[in-house]
């Protein structure tokens, strides 16, 4: 008697255990926790003020304080971009032991080519033909903004790309990106979320060095222009457009060629 009741208080206190410790695991895998931190540079440890951290998954972002500190919202197997002009982007899987930790810091590494800076000049239109003929600019393949309307223009045509095949028509950029989105339509809501949001919008202003595109479109630096050009877009304006406007001028053009292809599907489903 003694000895089922013995065993009986065992099975009871595994039991117990058990259930105390699964539950904890898995609510950390789904709980949205603050991970905090410094971002500093690797050569001489000094902190990094206004270095970007974007949440790739939530499509959240945030900038270092004066001290290069930071907070940003993150969930277990989340991956955070971590940037700052002139040093090396890098990648950061988020884990359980990485949230159960103190505060991080995190070294940047200098690149070994810098970027040039690069300056970008609006050209606003208002409306009245004497002042905006002034204004128009003289630079064929320049931007113009005109108020009341979302979108710019650019001044000149470019001349699209031709095919020597049927073969290698069936590879266009355009078309990888429409079936991309089609397949995996998260993608397409995350660069609508990194266009339409204001603190977002803001920080990507501001950037120029294209990664978090071709992170969620899974191109590299030439297939994102290609798809550029192939959408009329000149070299110029590639080279000298914020990581937003690029975003803003795929999306324009994916939502235009996603209209003709419904169209010319509807023509050849009413024949």
């Amino acid at each position: 008697m003694l000895k089922r009741t013995l065993i009986l208080t065992l099975i009871f206190l595994s039991i117990k255990v058990v259930s105390q410790v699964k539950p904890t695991d898995t609510l950390t895998s789904n709980l949205i926790i603050p991970l905090r931190g410094q971002v500093i540079s690797n050569l001489d440890k000094k902190p990094l003020k206004g270095a970007h951290l974007f949440n790739l998954n939530s499509v959240i972002g945030t900038i270092t304080n004066d001290e290069g500190k930071f907070e940003i919202k993150t969930s277990v197997q989340d991956t955070i971009y971590i940037s700052y002009l002139g040093f090396q982007s890098i990648k950061l899987k988020i884990t359980n032991d990485l949230l159960k930790g103190n505060e991080l810091v995190i070294e940047l590494h200098e690149k070994a080519e810098q970027i040039e800076e690069v300056v970008v000049k609006s050209h606003k239109l208002i409306g009245v033909l004497e002042i905006d003929a002034k204004n128009v600019p003289k630079d064929k393949y320049a931007r113009i903004h005109i108020i009341g309307l979302p979108q710019t223009y650019e001044v000149g045509v470019r001349q699209r790309k031709k095919f020597n095949s049927p073969l290698d028509a069936l590879f266009r950029p355009i078309d990888f990106v429409y079936n991309m989105f089609g397949k995996k339509p998260k993608q397409l809501k995350k660069l609508k979320k990194l266009r339409d949001e204001d603190s977002l919008r803001a920080m990507l202003e501001k950037k120029y060095n294209r990664e978090l595109m071709m992170e969620y479109l899974d191109m590299n630096a030439q297939e994102l222009t290609d798809l550029l050009n192939e959408c009329n877009y000149s070299d110029y304006f590639i080279r000298q457009a914020s990581d937003l406007q690029l975003i803003e001028a795929v999306l324009l053009c994916y939502e235009n060629y996603k209209a003709i292809k419904k169209g010319s599907t509807k023509r050849e489903n009413d024949k």
